[in-house]
């Protein structure tokens, strides 16, 4: 694994595992949210982030965190290994309440209150987000993809990194 990118549900974790994996295989990582947001929640353009994405993409070795997709076929077009964190909304929706008011290294600023259009987003992730993501898994499948259907699994897996 050389070029890996982790998506998923917002709240599901996708950071947290990045940054295990990370620690585990000594690879770069790349929060996608960091590309993007500025610290004073507005973003940058759609060139800057293009150009920001475009210069990760060109290197050697990476880990690229978050969904995003509007690039998410180029980023698994150029990568070797897709993890998707395919959990329960419940889950997710858990995940993102927990991290209120905690500083966090892969976005700019800290929630300190529940976003009610950010949790909605959340609630019809399977139905609005998921079904593209598994287009493109199902386009991608000749690449190492590994599905995690809760915790559990995804820290087994990152047990086994030796």
């Amino acid at each position: 694994m050389e070029k890996a990118i982790v998506i998923g549900c917002p709240g599901s974790g996708k950071s947290t595992f990045s940054r295990l994996l990370m620690k585990k295989t000594g690879l770069p990582l790349f929060h996608l949210d960091m590309l993007q947001w500025k610290q004073d929640r507005t973003t940058v353009s759609g060139e800057v982030f293009q150009e920001r994405l475009d210069d990760i993409l060109n290197t050697n070795q990476w880990i690229i965190d978050g969904n995003y997709l509007s690039t998410m076929e180029e980023r698994m077009r150029e990568s070797d290994t897709i993890f998707f964190l395919d959990y329960p909304v419940e889950t997710c929706l858990s995940g993102v309440r927990e991290r209120i008011g905690k500083k966090r290294s892969d976005m700019p600023w800290v929630e300190v209150t529940e976003d009610a259009e950010f949790m909605a987003f959340i609630k019809n992730f399977n139905v609005d987000t998921r079904p593209v993501i598994q287009e493109l898994l199902e386009k991608y499948s000749y690449k190492r993809v590994i599905i995690f259907k809760g915790r559990k699994q995804a820290e087994q897996f990152l047990e086994g990194i030796v």
